[in-house]
């Protein structure tokens, strides 16, 4: 890559400072920020308001605790965590299954696109939690309406993006494939898909992350009994505040392992493989 030119000066002093910084550090930098405004706001709502806010210590303090075996509303903190991750893996599968195909024959019958797509635009914009009620009404409280209300969450961003990824796939590869003798099933399954493939990574990105965040929401409403969204729930109502603050915690840890060791890696290597840009960070 061409360094830039500074014309025989010497850098602004910002980038010579941001570019001293080692790289793991620079990584690093957005939480250390994070845990500063979660402790200065701590300070403050204590001196403004006099109410006892966990800071990013206690929080720590009482998540190991609670890694130990201290109980968190009479069990375990990894039941809860499993419970929270089951319902989690079961929705988003069902609708990543479900977004991709839809995705896929709006996407390639034009006829199918005519007639799904404008119901899929006037569903998408509903907020999952809207649905909660729905939910209940035919399924109950628990399990199964959470799940429900996952896959609702995970499955437009899915099938939007997947039958956007199989239109904008470049009309020459088709025609190429065409001329060669290649049917239509093959066209699909050879060409377009892996043409479309970033998109329907951005799309289940997107799914995995909105269905995480109607999970801990349906569990506050909807749940019974265990999982980290009614943890924190009832949390509330026992002022445990230190436990409702590890489990935020646990979630977002949770979301960003996810992020930064599953999808990451399937985006690079789908870059790799089908080809594709990336930006370069300095």
């Amino acid at each position: 890559m061409q360094k830039k030119n500074w014309q025989g000066k010497h850098p602004p002093s910002s980038y010579s400072l941001w570019a001293g910084i080692h790289p793991q550090t620079r990584k690093a930098i957005p939480y250390l920020l994070l845990l500063l405004a979660w402790q200065l706001m701590a300070t403050l709502v204590w001196t403004l308001r006099g109410i006892p806010f966990p800071n990013p210590g206690e929080t720590i303090l009482h998540f190991f605790r609670l890694l130990w075996g201290s109980p968190l509303l009479g069990s375990s903190i990894f039941l809860h965590v499993g419970v929270s991750l089951s319902r989690w893996l079961l929705g988003f599968t069902l609708a990543a299954l479900l977004g991709i195909g839809v995705g896929i024959i709006t996407g390639w019958f034009a006829y199918l696109d005519t007639i799904i797509t404008p119901l899929l635009t006037l569903l998408q914009p509903i907020p999952s939690l809207a649905w909660i009620p729905v939910a209940i009404l035919l399924l109950g409280l628990g399990f199964t309406s959470t799940v429900f209300i996952i896959i609702l969450a995970a499955f437009f961003p899915i099938a939007v993006t997947t039958s956007s990824g199989i239109k904008n796939v470049d009309p020459i590869l088709i025609q190429a494939a065409r001329m060669l003798g290649a049917k239509n099933y093959t066209i699909l399954i050879r060409v377009a898909l892996p043409a479309s493939l970033p998109q329907i990574l951005s799309g289940l990105r997107v799914g995995l992350a909105n269905g995480w965040r109607a999970l801990i929401a349906a569990e506050m409403v909807a749940g019974t009994g265990s999982g980290l969204g009614f943890a924190i729930y009832q949390s509330r109502w026992n002022l445990d505040y230190p436990s409702a603050f590890a489990c935020i915690s646990l979630i977002a840890l949770t979301g960003l392992l996810v992020e930064g060791f599953v999808f990451t890696t399937m985006e690079e290597r789908t870059i790799k493989r089908w080809g594709g840009s990336t930006r370069e960070v300095k």
